[in-house]
């Protein structure tokens, strides 16, 4: 269009900042936050639950991408990611250190108490279950001493004379470590380690003992669905010890530190979230509800974590602490969007 007079000009010009103003204002309102998602299911329930948070009551534009753990944590020091609500810390200790000693990345503190593995059994096993008509079947087994009494209640059924454990499958560490823990408690004459193969077949393995009121015995690790779902007992080991785990593995595994990760910068430009980040907070029998919901209603994260902010109100209430964003939030949930 040609351009005839300097009125024109003007109003032209005028209509333009007009419009790169509320452009801009409208991209600041929608400005971006990326959380990264890894293979396990607690990070994208937390990452969804802290996620809707952010989307519905700061008013900003939520992102999610997929990584593997190292190039989606290497993401996150480089500032191409905003957060992940789980760094399993102890797993990249060396990156870790690193990562914040350059000032880099921010941690928020546990996103629930620390993360327990160990071996498990069904607690009917120990306590019984009377509305289902178990009996207790091993009421004094509460250590993995007392394994060698009950090996019969384990046994192995294509290995005459042994009691089975369902380990971890073989490419995992935690295997081997299985293995040598076996040694170190002396129970190699009374128990075989057995590779499930795969994860999904460990827990086939326990599911299908527990609906059907059978004992087991088997390496598992919270939060997952299995431990929202199921009532599950870990024995007791001997307390963790740094120089007896690297010796023998002759101790209890150390428990995981699970902590929020934010980029540094996106700290720093975003205040208010970080204030709200830092109050959240959750307990492992939280954690292990949701992921139950999502598997035993075969939904997805984003869904599971709508139901669980309708259920444990007050406490993201107390993470957000102000009661406009508060207001925002609930009538996005009752909208159910």
């Amino acid at each position: 269009m040609k351009v005839k007079n300097g009125f024109t000009r003007v109003l032209v010009l005028l209509l333009s900042l007009t419009f790169l103003l509320c452009a801009t204002m409208a991209f600041g309102a929608g400005e971006q936050v990326m959380f990264v998602d890894f293979s396990w299911d607690s990070v994208q329930f937390h990452n969804r639950v802290a996620g809707f948070l952010i989307e519905k009551g700061y008013d900003k534009e939520v992102e999610y991408t997929f990584a593997e753990s190292m190039p989606g944590l290497l993401g996150v020091e480089k500032g191409d990611i905003d957060v992940t609500m789980e760094l399993w810390s102890d797993n990249v200790w060396e990156w870790y250190e690193k990562a914040k000693s350059d000032g880099s990345i921010l941690t928020l503190g546990s996103v629930f108490p620390d993360a327990p593995q160990g071996w498990y059994v069904p607690t009917y096993v120990i306590e019984g279950d009377k509305e289902r008509g178990i009996e207790a079947a091993a009421p004094d087994l509460k250590s993995v001493k007392d394994l060698p009494k009950y090996w019969e209640l384990f046994k192995d059924p294509e290995v005459s004379g042994k009691g089975r454990l369902y380990n971890g499958p073989s490419g995992w560490k935690v295997s081997s470590h299985n293995i040598a823990k076996l040694e170190a408690y002396g129970l190699t004459d009374t128990y075989l380690a057995f590779d499930p193969g795969s994860q999904s077949a460990l827990a086939a393995a326990i599911v299908g003992a527990y609906e059907k009121g059978q004992p087991i015995l088997a390496y598992y690790w919270e939060p997952t669905p299995i431990m929202g779902k199921l009532k599950m007992t870990m024995l007791e080991e001997p307390p963790y010890d740094e120089e007896v785990f690297k010796k023998n593995r002759g101790c209890a595994y150390v428990a995981t530190k699970v902590l929020k990760l934010v980029n540094a910068g996106f700290a720093e430009e975003n205040p208010d979230i970080i204030s709200m980040l830092e109050k959240y907070s959750t307990t492992l029998r939280m954690t292990n509800e949701g992921l139950a919901y999502m598997k035993d209603n075969n939904v997805k994260a984003d869904e599971a974590a709508q139901w669980f902010l309708t259920k444990y109100e007050n406490e993201w209430k107390s993470w957000v602490a102000d009661d406009a964003r508060i207001a925002k939030i609930e009538a996005a949930l009752k909208e159910g969007k």
